[in-house]
């Protein structure tokens, strides 16, 4: 099977927002390949690790919100642009990347997070 950039796209969002608002295991079932990499350093490597690490998360935070500003996709890769809130208004801006594999599921991720800045010297939003 060829990767599907429309389809990859949909399914990193769908893999995304099922994960951060609450139930990583079923992200992990429907999206992840059969391995999973994770670049993050905060996020051990493997699947239970990635399912481990955001139930924590969700039980720490469970009022946090995802607004998801742009998608691209090119060959196996997508990346993705969000505008997150966690709880006490602290808002964040991500960039996420994932690897999938010829069926379709993702078995890579890498991401980068910024607090929004309440300045800007250019004028111009983070998102």
């Amino acid at each position: 099977m060829q990767n599907n950039l429309k389809t990859n796209k949909h399914n990193a969002i769908a893999f995304y927002r099922t994960a951060y608002l609450g139930n990583p295991a079923k992200a992990v079932e429907l999206y992840v390949g059969a391995e999973y990499i994770q670049h993050n350093p905060l996020v051990g490597d493997g699947k239970q690790a990635f399912v481990d690490y955001f139930t924590k998360m969700g039980e720490q935070y469970p009022n946090k919100e995802i607004e998801f500003v742009r998608a691209v996709a090119e060959g196996d890769l997508v990346a993705l642009h969000t505008h997150q809130t966690w709880p006490g208004n602290e808002d964040y801006v991500t960039m996420d990347f994932f690897r999938f594999d010829a069926n379709g599921k993702i078995i890579e991720h890498w991401d980068a997070i910024q607090e929004v800045s309440p300045e800007t010297k250019n004028g111009n939003p983070m998102y």
